[in-house]
C-alpha cells in the first residue's frame, strides 16, 4: 500500500511538475516555483517567467498587454494537461483555473481550485 504524502511532500511535487511543464510546453522554466496547498486549492508562484526580450518589451504598453494576451494564451492551451498534472499529484480533480503574469516583477500566479479540500484528506 502507498502511503499518502505529506502536505509539503505534494507541494515540492506540484512544484518540481510545474516546473517540467513549463520546460516542456513553453520551452523554459521559471527561476523559482513554489506552490502552497490551501483549502480545496494550489497556489502556485512562480518568478522569472519572462524572457529578456519580454522584459524589454513590456517597457510600453502595447508591448505589456502583447505579452499578458499571448502568455494567458499559451497557458490556456495547455490548461487541460496542467489540470492533469495537479489532479494525478493531489488525487482531487481540478475543477477550475485561474492565472496571471506581472510584467513589472516577471512573476505569475496560478491557482488550481479542487473538488474537495485538501486539508481534510
Amino acid at each position: 500500500m502507498e502511503r499518502e504524502l505529506s502536505k509539503g511532500e505534494m507541494e515540492n511535487q506540484l512544484s518540481k511538475a510545474l516546473t517540467q511543464w513549463e520546460k516542456e510546453y513553453l520551452g523554459r522554466g521559471s527561476v523559482l516555483v513554489k506552490a502552497d496547498i490551501l483549502r480545496n486549492m494550489v497556489i502556485v508562484a512562480m518568478k522569472g517567467v519572462l524572457t529578456p526580450a519580454e522584459q524589454s518589451l513590456a517597457k510600453t504598453r502595447e508591448g505589456l498587454l502583447s505579452i499578458k494576451k499571448i502568455r494567458a494564451d499559451l497557458v490556456e492551451s495547455g490548461r487541460e494537461h496542467l489540470g492533469d498534472v495537479v489532479g494525478q499529484i493531489t488525487g482531487v480533480p481540478v475543477i477550475s483555473f485561474f492565472t496571471d503574469i506581472s510584467t513589472k516583477t516577471g512573476e505569475r500566479i496560478m491557482v488550481f481550485q479542487l473538488a474537495e479540500s485538501l486539508e481534510k484528506k
